[in-house]
């Protein structure tokens, strides 16, 4: 058990010193033949915008998530008959979306929250272990057995307080073998599209950067990489409880809470997981990072920083989520939040900041995939800010599709571009 939490603790914050970087310009991308569906996600009840929301096109791999404002765009070929999108959502029952010519801007989706779930279909609710178990022991049926090759949508925010000094985001192939062995050796990811923007202001001493952040798509994977949390021998150190069960794509899931039993060296994880009721396969990941020891916490996710410069973590958090098509499960949306302050010796007040990240599979190929060579591959410790140099021109990603971002990174855009003229 002596590789347990390796990967995700190497998903590590690099605090630097700043350097200015001067933004170059990218070429404009047209992005003709397809169509764009948009919209936003509510509870019907309370009228709540959803976020995280699966928007996907049945019977094909194309997809999106909703953003923190509950909105979303889908591009589509126009050459192709779409007659409905296919909502889903935890605890929610799925919806279908006609799909009507002229009426495909600023949809209103209201979902319906599940309500009268019976607790008695629980059959192993004394021994939420043995559930665990049995899905880890099944990964190998419920997953594709080929190597597949995801397309994904990445971005990452670093803010300083409330206000945004680094914005990032790219276009990702991730290329993943067989899940029957649970190996990464030879799982890849490859940059094929990114844009940056960077904060001009002088009082922005620290740069802030994630090291490895589009690698998330393979070493946050936790059923494929079973040195991140889901290992037979890792399990003795956490206890499980069986919390409510709740419906996700209109299917039954058990939801399995666990929390640090044992003191160990390094830092351990609390959260939640989901599993299928009745093909026990996992279908949703909420972890977070025990913070009960800070110099544990510290030693997990900081990797350099100034001379007298003092880090204290807050909070370092996970979402993964899975999709099923076709009777396999495949690997949907990661989120990765990591919230800390800074302060530099002899200095009375500290500054906060957040770096969020997420990647979400927009496509998806499984027939005749190639691997990605060693040489195109994004590196493990490569921070992505450094590893992207296009400039926030319009129409930057054609047809390839994204997270619509929120209201809030939009002002934030606007913002940044007006400080780097």
């Amino acid at each position: 058990m002596k590789k347990q939490n390796k990967h995700l603790v190497k998903l590590i914050l690099a605090v630097l010193l700043w350097s200015v970087v001067i933004p170059m310009w990218g070429q404009d991308e047209s992005a003709a033949g397809y169509i764009t569906v948009s919209g936003v996600v509510k509870d019907k009840q309370s009228r709540k915008d959803l976020e995280y929301v699966n928007v996907s096109v049945p019977g094909s791999n194309i997809g999106t998530v909703t953003n923190s404002d509950g909105a979303f765009t889908l591009k589509l070929d126009s050459a192709k008959y779409i007659p409905y999108l296919e909502i889903s959502h935890v605890g929610y029952r799925n919806v279908q979306v006609n799909l009507k010519p002229g009426n495909l801007d600023n949809l209103k989706i209201l979902l319906t929250p599940y309500t009268n779930l019976l607790g008695e279909v629980i059959v192993y609710a004394n021994d939420p272990r043995y559930i665990v178990e049995e899905a880890i022991r099944k990964i190998s049926l419920n997953y594709s057995g080929k190597s597949n090759m995801l397309t994904g949508f990445y971005r990452e925010t670093v803010q300083k307080g409330r206000r945004y000094i680094n914005i990032s985001e790219a276009v990702i192939h991730t290329y993943k073998t067989s899940y029957e062995s649970r190996e990464t050796a030879r799982d890849r990811v490859q940059v094929l599209k990114g844009r940056r923007l960077l904060s001009q202001k002088r009082n922005d001493t620290l740069a802030v950067k994630l090291a490895g952040g589009p690698t998330l798509s393979v070493y946050v994977d936790i059923v494929k990489n079973q040195d991140a949390l889901l290992d037979m021998e890792g399990l003795d150190f956490y206890q499980f409880n069986m919390e409510e069960p709740v419906q996700l794509d209109n299917r039954l899931q058990y939801v399995i809470s666990f929390r640090p039993k044992v003191i160990l060296p390094y830092a351990l994880y609390y959260g939640k997981l989901y599993v299928d009721y009745e093909k026990l396969s996992f279908t949703r990941a909420e972890f977070s990072l025990s913070m009960d020891n800070k110099a544990k916490a510290v030693q997990a996710i900081l990797e350099k920083k100034p001379y007298g410069l003092r880090f204290k973590p807050q909070e370092v958090s996970y979402l993964v989520t899975y999709k099923e098509q076709n009777g396999k499960t495949y690997l949907n949306y990661i989120r990765n939040s990591i919230r800390f302050k800074c302060d530099w010796k002899r200095k009375l007040f500290s500054t906060g900041y957040t770096v969020l990240s997420e990647m979400v599979v927009t496509d998806r190929e499984e027939n005749n995939v190639t691997p990605i060579s060693n040489k195109l591959s994004f590196g493990q410790k490569d921070p992505f800010y450094d590893k992207v140099y296009e400039y926030w021109n319009e129409d930057f990603w054609g047809t390839y599709n994204i997270i619509e971002p929120t209201e809030s990174l939009e002002h934030a855009v606007h913002k940044l571009k007006k400080q780097s003229r």
